[in-house]
């Protein structure tokens, strides 16, 4: 894993006219991005965090060893949308039985006979409780909820993980004349034919 870079955060909208950026932390505690020592852009520039309040940060952009402060509103808007990355091997090991969504990405993922199913491509979390995307050669990928009855087993050192997919219900086609929803529909409303 070393040399992968996890999302950490984003830079947002600028606060006030001297340079201020609204952050938003990916971190459990959100206070705890700026801890990590300078975060790295996509570009491969890198940069300091500071928080001068709830969400909002002073940044500082490393340019010959040391970080110059951004202190200009139009610097800061240039800012805008910029994604905070951290090297993986900077975060601290998680607990046992537990790892971080990023480290799921790359696994190959088998049913509970032994099957191969595909690779987790990319780890959804929107709020509501993350969900695997596992990329299948010559087939739809395969969306899966992240939760312990459906991947039962994960074997990260191993580089894979068991998937047991929720059944599905297949809905058949219904033989409709056309135009016949249409008339329906119409009905329904009260229109007249």
């Amino acid at each position: 894993m070393e040399g992968r870079l996890i999302l950490m955060g984003v830079i947002g909208r600028p606060h006030g006219v001297r340079g201020l950026v609204h952050v938003t932390s990916y971190t459990a505690d959100p206070a705890d991005l700026a801890a990590y020592g300078p975060l790295a852009l996509a570009d491969g520039r890198r940069l300091t965090l500071a928080w001068r309040g709830e969400g909002v940060a002073e940044i500082g952009l490393i340019a010959d060893g040391r970080a110059i402060p951004i202190s200009a509103r139009s610097a800061a808007e240039r800012l805008t949308n910029t994604q905070l990355w951290l090297e993986r091997d900077r975060l601290p090991q998680p607990d046992p039985d537990e790892f971080y969504l990023a480290d799921l990405v790359g696994l190959a993922a088998f049913d509970a006979a032994g099957q191969p199913l595909g690779r987790v491509a990319v780890v959804h979390d929107y709020g509501a409780g993350a969900s695997l995307e596992i990329a299948r050669d010559g087939a739809p990928p395969l969306i899966v909820p992240f939760t312990r009855d459906v991947v039962p087993e994960i074997d990260l050192a191993g580089g894979r993980l068991t998937v047991l997919p929720p059944a599905t219900i297949d809905v058949e086609p219904r033989d409709v004349e056309p135009g016949a929803e249409a008339a329906r529909d119409d009905a329904a409303r009260g229109a007249v034919a």
